[in-house]
């Protein structure tokens, strides 16, 4: 296993456990996170704060990794976010109260590894999809679930 791989699967374990400090601590202080609807944060700061608002919302949150690419510096991990959204989730909209709704969500996140440390990530989720699942927007007529 290379060691940016190693890194990536410490993430997940760090997320699943919300070891929040040991999640910041695989990244690089000037780390740039880039995540759905042109949301831009630079720095460990801004990344916590986005970070624990999952926590938040959804106190149960989990990831699961189905396909971990690697090409160079570069890591592509493919997943599914799973939570059940029982606590207050800040979001850039607003703050969203508590909806009791489990979501099961795919996402794709591309960091890029340098001296150990992740300066780059690149979330990528449908929004649509979690706010459906919410029960915050319209499921489209003959849509399954």
């Amino acid at each position: 296993m290379t060691a940016a791989r190693d890194l990536i699967d410490r993430g997940e374990r760090a997320f699943n456990a919300h070891d929040i400090d040991g999640l910041m601590g695989m990244y690089g202080t000037d780390a740039v996170f880039n995540g759905p609807g042109g949301m831009e944060l630079k720095g460990i700061g801004p990344i916590k704060e986005f970070t624990k608002s999952w926590f938040q919302g959804f106190p149960d949150a989990t990831i699961r990794t189905d396909n971990l690419i690697e090409a160079g510096d570069t890591i592509v991990q493919e997943g599914v976010f799973i939570g059940t959204q029982t606590g207050i989730f800040p979001t850039p909209m607003g703050d969203i109260p508590p909806t009791g709704k489990r979501v099961e969500g795919k996402f794709v996140d591309v960091y890029v590894i340098k001296d150990g440390k992740i300066v780059s990530d690149r979330l990528l989720f449908d929004r649509l999809d979690l706010m459906e699942q919410l029960g915050l927007a319209p499921v489209p007529a003959g849509a399954g679930r």
